[in-house]
């Protein structure tokens, strides 16, 4: 969950130069700017080593193919976001290959001046940059992390076959002000469909496990 204020920090401290999420080896990352065909090539190798050895010849290609389809396709979507960093659990514990969660990062630039980008709050320009997609009735809640203004948003996405996602899934937010720098925020966006319902056990447990990745979430300083 989301620290309380600690204040001002005194001691000045070398610029940020990117951050840190500290994740399980299940989950991988893949780069969306640079790096992503690497990646990408490297997670689906690694899949195909777990694919059982007495599996029949005549399932392999199709299941290979299934595979790299369903996992290029997440990427392609996340690409379309113009975001940084796709990170997603591709080493579960059962041994298959799942796509039932993900994290989303991005950066995202102030709210014009129109909006009221200049003079106003942050925490309210947190709210703003949150409200931009138009998600109405979420939770919200504020406070820092690892020094730097924080605001969490959690709420329920409806299934939408028209854009691809046929099952509803949980998705937690978190937008954090980068210290030293006031005209970019980053981003971390978490998303579930749990076991089949967004509010089942098991995405009621990923939403604590991902937030207690964000409060050890941390900046990389130069």
């Amino acid at each position: 969950m989301l620290g309380e204020p600690t204040g001002p920090v005194e001691e000045t401290l070398p610029p940020v130069t990117g951050y840190r999420m500290l994740l399980p080896d299940q989950w991988a990352q893949i780069p969306l700017r640079q790096g992503t065909e690497e990646a990408v090539r490297l997670i689906l190798n690694d899949a195909y080593t777990r694919i059982p050895k007495d599996a029949p010849p005549d399932k392999i290609g199709p299941y290979k193919r299934e595979l790299e389809r369903r996992f290029r396709n997440a990427v392609a979507q996340a690409q379309q976001t113009k975001a940084l960093d796709l990170y997603l659990p591709v080493k579960p514990m059962s041994g298959n290959f799942s796509l039932g969660a993900s994290i989303l990062v991005s950066e995202t630039p102030l709210p014009a001046r129109a909006e009221g980008g200049q003079g106003a709050e942050p925490t309210d320009l947190a709210v703003q940059l949150l409200s931009r997609d138009g998600v109405e009735g979420a939770d919200l809640s504020s406070g820092e992390i690892d020094g730097a203004l924080a605001v969490r948003r959690e709420h329920v996405a409806q299934a939408d076959p028209g854009e691809g996602t046929e099952l509803a899934s949980r998705r937690v937010e978190y937008i954090v002000s980068v210290p030293d720098d006031p005209d970019r925020w980053f981003v971390a966006a978490f998303s579930t469909i749990g076991g089949g319902h967004p509010r089942d056990e098991l995405a009621e447990a990923l939403v604590e496990w991902f937030d207690a990745v964000m409060a050890n979430f941390g900046w990389r300083r130069g």
